[in-house]
């Protein structure tokens, strides 16, 4: 693939640890640790992401005529369109029944991770475009003979990169807590209407009245038998969900061997004994929200360890953010408001990309509309001396 800089050579790697992982970092940087070797390497070792689950690694690595890396991105072939949370099952439904193979396809993410952040990661200084990375992506899918590739969950940067190299553009929606600057969790209180802030000091004494001890552990102190615990709190919710358990036993502990003290494991003990928690993983910017799950009936624990305490560690840890995972409109009326997520699909099909792209049109559309429309009920004060919103 020619380049201003010279010669670029993609190679498609079967496992991250194929991969150095000083190479891999140098391209990833350290902000994001979803996309860090530690990370990507604690779920294929597991058993997480194999051949057998469907998530075949197929790691981007792109190479100058040296034969430095200049960029990777985290690939997979994948057999199915489960874990990824952003949903192309109609897409392979309408193909299928037109005839065409929409399986395997190439997907660029994390995991069974719905959380945003850089997929197309060009090392600094290398003098290499995004550009001649999602070149060489549309470029592999040819080649390979496959349907299509996805990049999801992307940083708006790299949507836009994409867009411009004629992928088709997809938004989606999250719900994140943003620091403004609050010293404590009072100071947020303080910025939010009156109603809404009794409601959130009615929760938060409700749920630390129940009887509960409220830990905070990272990454080295978490024992394996917090770790079992929290695999059964997983489970037990992937049950009641009626989902499926894509991470294994083993995936919890490794995580916090390899990621340390990014690693954010809250839970609630009764009787010394863990009765719920909550996953989280943190940045350089941001907390995120990963896992969580319960054994018991408690007032408002979810809202309590899932979000109340992760704003008190944002406010704590200087943090910017608060991403709290997928779906959750509840999450408004508790700070959580909604933003827009990203991804890219490289469709090979003439027939299906066109069809793709008048769906996708109306669907941004819409999603935007619906975005405005919920930011309405924002929980915060209002500066126009307007009435609060009910």
């Amino acid at each position: 693939m020619p380049d201003g800089s010279g010669t670029l050579t993609l190679t498609l790697q079967k496992a991250i640890a194929d991969i150095p992982a000083v190479e891999w970092n140098a391209c990833a940087g350290g902000g994001n640790p979803f996309v860090s070797h530690a990370f990507l390497s604690a779920v294929e070792d597991s058993g997480s992401a194999n051949a057998r689950t469907g998530w075949l690694p197929q790691h981007a690595v792109l190479r100058s005529s040296e034969g430095h890396v200049v960029a990777v991105a985290p690939m997979y072939a994948k057999s199915h369109s489960y874990g990824e949370y952003v949903f192309d099952h109609g897409w392979a439904s309408a193909f299928e029944r037109a005839g065409g193979d929409y399986y395997p396809k190439l997907q660029v993410a994390v995991p069974f991770s719905p959380v945003p952040g850089p997929r197309l990661l060009v090392r600094p200084g290398a003098g290499v475009p995004a550009a001649a990375l999602a070149g060489a992506l549309s470029q592999a899918c040819r080649e390979l003979d496959l349907s299509s590739v996805h990049v999801t969950f992307c940083t708006e940067s790299d949507w836009t990169t994409l867009g411009e190299a004629g992928w088709l553009q997809r938004l989606g929606m999250q719900f994140h807590w943003e620091n403004a600057g609050y010293a404590t969790f009072d100071d947020f209180l303080g910025a939010l209407s009156s109603r809404k802030r009794k409601v959130l000091r009615r929760e938060r004494r409700d749920a630390n009245n129940a009887g509960l001890e409220f830990i905070t552990l990272r990454g080295p102190e978490i024992t394996r038998a917090q770790w079992d615990a929290f695999y059964g709190f997983y489970t037990s919710t992937v049950d009641r969900k009626w989902g499926s358990a894509y991470l294994t036993r083993a995936f919890f502990p490794l995580l916090s061997e390899r990621l340390g003290e990014a690693v954010v494991l809250m839970l609630a003990l009764k009787g010394g004994k863990p009765v719920a928690g909550a996953l989280n993983l943190m940045g350089d910017e941001a907390l995120y929200g990963r896992n969580w799950g319960c054994r018991g009936d408690f007032p408002f624990l979810h809202f309590e360890l899932c979000y109340y305490r992760a704003i008190d560690f944002a406010i704590a840890h200087g943090l910017s953010r608060v991403e709290a995972g997928a779906q959750g409109e509840h999450k408004i009326q508790r700070g959580y408001l909604p933003r827009p997520t990203y991804s890219a699909h490289w469709i090979a099909h003439g027939g299906l990309r066109r069809a793709v792209a008048e769906f996708l049109t109306h669907e941004r559309a819409e999603k935007l509309t619906h975005m405005e429309e919920l930011a309405a009920f924002s929980p915060f004060r209002r500066d126009d001396g307007g009435a609060d919103q009910v």
